[in-house]
């Protein structure tokens, strides 16, 4: 049927092509030969369309195909077969964009997978510094999510490019050592209940949405300057085990929309949280540190208290993470690749 078409086309092609030049009195040698051509070129330009369409359905058939077999992969035993699984992974992500967020989420879910680490243990402010005996399968896991950790920033946007594509994170639940998002640009970032072992480094960091650390731990140093979250950032029951950097020579972090500080905020503090105009704070943010539109923020906080009392004698429920309308949900978000069931990879 296309062929058809092809045909079709090239005949009225042809004789549209033959009438226009009779039209001019050209020979009419010429007028059979450049209707010809013209008829010819329609019928190559088709097959040559059929032949990359053909080359592009391969292609995508292949990507499908070398995704479903490095999430199997995922599950090896050998932990050298999982590395390569992801670092395949991570090539898809940069190779096919349609692929990029499910990697990403896939590689989350590893990350969320239950993982006990004796150094996270014995030193979890600097578990680098731990030179205790460790099982050697955990030992290899350990290495493993470090490069999950390395590749999910590596396949995020980063730099000073004009338009960045964003792209969401759920690592609730999850364990994690020095992780680093340094200068990356995520879209939405949540890590609720999760356990942050090491230096966390979030300077200059860029969450375009919500960023959710409701219920987690920061066992060691969490670095933030220059990060910018408009969206709105939650340290809901948040535990602060060591100094927080909220300024330095990089610039202040600020945080715009709403701002749910902890109740026990970081016992150290280095420089000052920027709060932009018109942020609402969700609890008292007594001992946290703060610069900008403090008055706002805190008419903010007494409009909030005053409809939590609403609602609650109206047994209405306020959203934990201070997102009304926008509630994001406490479990993790499902993982969009198919067929992660029996892999081990979902909570």
């Amino acid at each position: 049927m296309k062929w058809l078409f092809a045909v079709l086309s090239a005949a009225v092609v042809t004789a549209a092509t033959a009438v226009l030049l009779h039209l001019f009195k050209a020979p009419a040698v010429e007028i059979v030969k450049t209707a010809g051509v013209a008829g010819g070129a329609i019928v190559a330009l088709y097959a040559l369309y059929l032949n990359d369409r053909k080359h592009f359905l391969e292609s995508e058939k292949v990507a499908d195909e070398r995704f479903a077999r490095s999430v199997e992969l995922l599950g090896n035993e050998a932990d050298q077969v999982r590395v390569g699984a992801m670092h395949a992974l991570a090539w898809l992500a940069r190779s096919t964009p349609r692929y990029r967020q499910t990697v990403l989420d896939v590689l989350c879910a590893y990350l969320r997978r239950p993982f006990d680490y004796p150094p996270h243990e014995r030193n979890p402010e600097d578990p680098d510094q731990d030179f205790g005996d460790v099982d050697e399968d955990k030992r290899l896991e350990h290495q493993v999510r470090l490069t999950a950790q390395r590749l999910i920033k590596d396949t995020l946007s980063w730099g000073k490019k004009r338009k960045h594509l964003h792209y969401d994170l759920d690592l609730t639940g999850a364990v994690l050592e020095y992780f680093s998002l340094d200068g990356r640009h995520v879209n939405r970032l949540v890590a609720r209940r999760a356990q942050f072992y090491g230096i966390t480094n979030l300077r200059n960091v860029h969450v375009q949405s919500v960023t959710l650390f409701s219920g987690g731990t920061f066992h060691g140093r969490l670095q933030l300057e220059n990060g910018r979250f408009p969206g709105g950032i939650s340290f809901q029951e948040v535990t602060f085990a060591r100094e927080v950097q909220l300024s330095g020579d990089l610039g202040d972090s600020e945080v715009g929309r709403f701002f749910h500080p902890s109740p026990k905020p970081p016992a150290g503090q280095c420089g000052s949280l920027k709060v932009l105009e018109g942020t609402e704070f969700r609890d008292s943010a007594t001992g946290w540190r703060l610069t900008g539109a403090e008055e706002a923020a805190r008419l903010g906080l007494q409009r909030h208290l005053e409809e939590n009392a609403r609602r609650r004698a109206d047994r209405v429920g306020g959203d934990d993470d201070g997102l009304d309308g926008a509630h994001v949900p406490a479990k993790a978000d499902e993982v969009r690749a198919v067929g992660l069931e029996g892999e081990g990879l979902r909570d």
